[in-house]
């Protein structure tokens, strides 16, 4: 209501301010027209007063300023009073002295043109004012909207959480010493301020927190990043300080704000002062901490490339935990949580197999669509046979899964076999690869030699190759692999100046590719049964670490 009478009182002004515009400028227009209305008498030479007076045509004469004017029978004219001997013409004819009034037009118009101008500063003097108040009344507004942080008691356990066996481990020591802070500091023992939980959308980093949260019985503090940024600078800064200072009121406490790349996005060209501003108070907080306040910030997001560096450096988001989608075991356990209060016939493995890239909120969803459609067909049972008909309709709503054909998992699992394979023979470190994922280990040295990037690039390229050697054909899901691999021979070549002789052209370019390509190509024939093997492995398992596929090498040669 409140706000429909202040929208009345908008028009009611926009109209008064209206008819006030109008008729200013229609008396200028008035004036205008009057001052070109005022003299239509026709301007003559001198000649042509000389005909009318020696035709004594003329019947009066007016002096009006510097003109005189001649009224006729057939018309009125002007002429300048220095152009005629206008001493023959008063003796003559009866004169007229017209009073000049044109000062009163000219004042008329500056008055005009001041009572506008004063219009103009008053109207904008009226906006402004208007301006405060609707900012006034925002801030209000948003201070009423913008209660106190509240502290959640977490009922979520790591019972509740399937999937996650790497993650539990690395989570136990922060449990652990929230549950029993003192054990720490009497070991002089500091852990992170900051866990960061990275992973694509859907796999759980809430709820891994909340898990946290519940096992080690604190008070749970949730924050979406994008609840920081504000239209107003500095409410975003203040609700931060607001919610550190509760978290640490109510220690061992968790701070957990869910999608921090909305805040923590790294300060560049395009400058945002309220972001900027929030991001500074976080950072300040964070190295605030007293190294037994018992509060930690678990951040989580799914592009930790566009992280601001000093949200990343160490006394702020110290340790990093990767969560990759489930893995085939993984998914039979999340598949199982899901399933244990619903009444089910269900061969938990094969659903396990037919949802390859499903993270675990897709599996929750799938789940729930299956009991509805049993209990849509008058069943009280979930069965295989509602999974396979619901699952469609659950991919057409998570575009971004990806689920393969058993011929397209044969495939994928021949190209991620490969890289396996080249980088353990080439002794490339890494963390996992599956499926439809690859985890090269980071590299952290600043120093790195021509054959590592070299070799690095090769383990790109393998996936690739070996699809080509295998099914004489190439496949569209090498794209991203093939990308990264023309990027870093791109940066070898000339942001390195790895090269023969150091030069840098093209040529080059191309013919290192080409040496790359025979020398995988050679090497992939050569390991062809631990290609195999390992492809093998992935199908079943569905991921692979370096120590397993280290293994398979070594039992061949």
């Amino acid at each position: 209501m409140k706000a429909t009478a202040q929208d009345f009182r908008s028009k009611l002004f926009d109209k008064k301010n209206l008819k006030i515009i109008l008729t200013l400028s229609g008396l200028v227009v008035l004036l205008l027209a009057y001052t070109a209305l005022r003299d239509t008498d026709t301007l003559i030479t001198h000649k042509q007063a000389n005909i009318l007076y020696s035709k004594d045509k003329i019947k009066k004469v007016i002096v009006d300023g510097d003109y005189i004017h001649l009224k006729t029978d057939g018309g009125n004219y002007k002429i300048y009073k220095n152009a005629i001997n206008t001493a023959a013409f008063f003796s003559k004819y009866p004169v007229e002295v017209k009073e000049d009034k044109g000062y009163i037009f000219d004042l008329l118009l500056l008055l005009i043109l001041l009572g506008s101008i004063g219009y103009l500063f008053r109207m904008m003097k009226v906006n402004r004012l208007q301006q405060l108040r609707q900012i006034r009344g925002a801030r209000e507004e948003n201070a009423e909207i913008y209660e106190p942080v509240q502290a959640l008691k977490s009922n979520v356990t790591f019972k509740d959480v399937a999937g996650i066996k790497d993650v539990k481990e690395e989570l136990e020591e922060i449990i652990d010493f929230l549950r029993e802070p003192q054990k720490y500091r009497d070991m002089d023992i500091r852990l992170p301020k900051g866990v960061l939980l990275v992973g694509p959308p859907g796999v759980g980093k809430t709820l891994i927190s909340k898990a946290v949260a519940g096992e080690a019985g604190v008070p749970f503090f949730y924050q979406s990043g994008a609840s920081f940024v504000h239209i107003y600078v500095g409410m975003g800064a203040k609700r931060v300080s607001e919610l550190f200072k509760k978290a640490k009121q109510m220690a061992p406490s968790i701070i957990f704000i869910d999608e921090i790349d909305a805040v923590g996005k790294s300060r560049g060209e395009f400058r945002n002062d309220e972001r900027e501003a929030t991001l500074n108070q976080l950072l300040t907080e964070m190295d605030g901490f007293e190294e037994s306040s018992g509060v930690i910030v678990i951040g989580a997001t799914n592009k930790i490339d566009v992280l601001d560096e000093a949200l990343l450096r160490a006394g702020r988001f110290d340790r990093r935990i990767h969560i990759s989608l489930p893995d085939l075991e993984d998914r039979m356990k999340i598949l199982e949580l899901y399933l244990a209060h619903k009444p089910n016939n269900v061969d938990i493995e094969s659903v396990a197999r037919m949802t390859v890239g499903f993270n675990s909120a897709a599996l929750d969803t799938l789940t729930n669509e299956a009991a509805i459609y049993a209990m849509r067909e008058g069943r009280k049972v979930v069965e295989n046979s509602d999974f396979e008909a619901v699952k469609e309709k659950v991919l057409l709503g998570k575009r971004k899964i990806l689920s393969f054909t058993e011929e397209e998992r044969k495939i994928q699992a021949v190209y991620q076999g490969a890289k396996a394979v080249v980088a353990t023979w080439l002794d490339v470190e890494f963390e996992k690869i599956g499926i439809v994922t690859t985890r090269l280990s980071v590299q952290e040295h600043e120093i790195l030699s021509r054959s590592k990037l070299i070799n690095r690039i090769k383990v790109y390229l393998a996936g690739s190759i070996a699809t080509k050697l295998h099914y004489n054909e190439q496949f569209n899901n090498a794209g991203t692999d093939i990308r990264q691999a023309k990027e870093l021979l791109n940066k070898v070549i000339y942001d390195y100046w790895m090269s023969e002789d150091f030069i840098v052209n093209p040529h080059k370019e191309e013919e290192l590719m080409r040496e790359m390509v025979s020398e995988v190509t050679d090497l992939l024939k050569k390991l062809g049964k631990a290609l195999s093997d390992v492809s093998e492995y992935l199908l079943q398992h569905e991921n692979i670490d370096q120590e397993a596929c280290r293994k398979i090498l070594l039992e061949i040669f």
